[in-house]
């Protein structure tokens, strides 16, 4: 322990969120497991040591994996579409999901081996270089890079760029405040289902989760929700009504909402979600008073298109992260007027 604290290694930095306890214990305040961490060791996520009784990230600005990706990847549908992110990942996660697709780097510790530092002013300049309009943390769970994060996306906003965050918004309410003053612009926030498949499956409490999509939209960020729809586990009616109607009450009827189709991967072989089940969920959605729902996984289904609520004009059409069409007066439906809720040009 004493080596790592003693070195000089740019990705071992302090924590900026934890309480010291007595024993020269620390509670990290990062994500709501909120981690007590004895003296040497390290919290659920694997990423922060207690390290002489103070805590730090072993990951600070350890890059995975970094790509310039379309925003309607994310998915982001009303954010900016059509334009890219420079995105960028890290190690581990604070969830246990058993379908992870990425788990080559979600189920993995920081290991600096395997990776790249980027600064996070190296990072802003590649953000232009690669001509991208916006950074994205993602691939695995950003709360994680939550230090780097935080410089990032300050100087990043300096540059006239927007931050996006891909989570399970499982992130404290004083670190979300924190993305919000740095910076941070959009969250694409997955729940993963009812409260019983999050916690059995995942052992997270889905209460935080929609407190903070809640949360995120009080202080006046783009938020965009993803629910993966996995057959056996989060696939039947009455969670996909009671999900829709959490839905319209902390996070509104404008807010959009992904039901995204599952392929077996990491740990779990169930079957992959038929597309008709992705439709009924649709539809209860939509039939819930949801204006704006969307399936993905699934290329080339109408359900992908952005149609106005009012007149169900064709306003966006997509195929995959590709933008077909777009037929929009402004931010109107060129039919009726109706204002369509997009953040930023077409």
């Amino acid at each position: 322990m004493s080596t790592i604290l003693n070195s000089k290694q740019p990705w071992v930095k302090k924590a900026l969120l934890c309480d010291k306890l007595s024993g020269k214990k620390v509670k990290c305040n990062t994500c709501e497991r909120r981690c007590v961490v004895p003296l040497g060791k390290l919290g659920f996520c694997k990423t922060r040591q207690n390290l002489d009784g103070e805590l730090y990230t072993l990951q600070y600005g350890l890059s995975s994996g970094i790509s310039a990706n379309p925003m309607e990847k994310k998915p982001f549908f009303h954010f900016w579409p059509g334009s890219y992110a420079l995105t960028v990942g890290s190690w581990s996660c604070n969830s246990l999901c058993p379908w992870c697709q990425n788990f080559h780097i979600s189920k993995f510790s920081p290991d600096p081996a395997r990776s790249e530092y980027i600064a996070p002013e190296k990072f802003v300049e590649l953000v232009e270089k690669y001509k991208c309009q916006s950074t994205s943390i993602s691939f695995n769970e950003p709360t994680l890079s939550l230090e780097w994060s935080l410089d990032v996306f300050k100087l990043a906003r300096g540059k006239g760029f927007y931050n996006t965050f891909v989570t399970n918004g499982y992130m404290t309410l004083k670190a979300l405040r924190m993305l919000y003053d740095a910076g941070l612009d959009a969250l694409c926030i997955d729940v993963k289902g009812n409260a019983e498949a999050v916690r059995k499956y995942c052992g997270l409490d889905v209460e935080v989760v929609w407190r903070n999509v809640h949360e995120a939209k009080k202080m006046g960020m783009h938020v965009e929700v993803v629910n993966l729809v996995i057959p056996g586990v989060n696939d039947r009616v009455d969670q996909f009504r009671n999900l829709a109607r959490r839905h319209l009450r902390e996070a509104g009827k404008e807010t959009p909402l992904h039901f995204t189709a599952y392929y077996p991967a990491y740990k779990f072989d169930a079957p992959p979600t038929p597309v008709v089940v992705l439709e009924r969920a649709h539809d209860i959605a939509v039939s819930e008073g949801l204006e704006f729902v969307y399936l993905g996984n699934v290329s080339r289904h109408r359900y992908e298109n952005t149609y106005c609520p009012g007149c169900r004009e064709l306003l966006i059409e997509r195929f995959g992260v590709e933008l077909v069409k777009v037929n929009l007066k402004g931010n109107c439906c060129p039919s009726c007027g109706r204002e369509i809720p997009i953040t930023g040009e077409i």
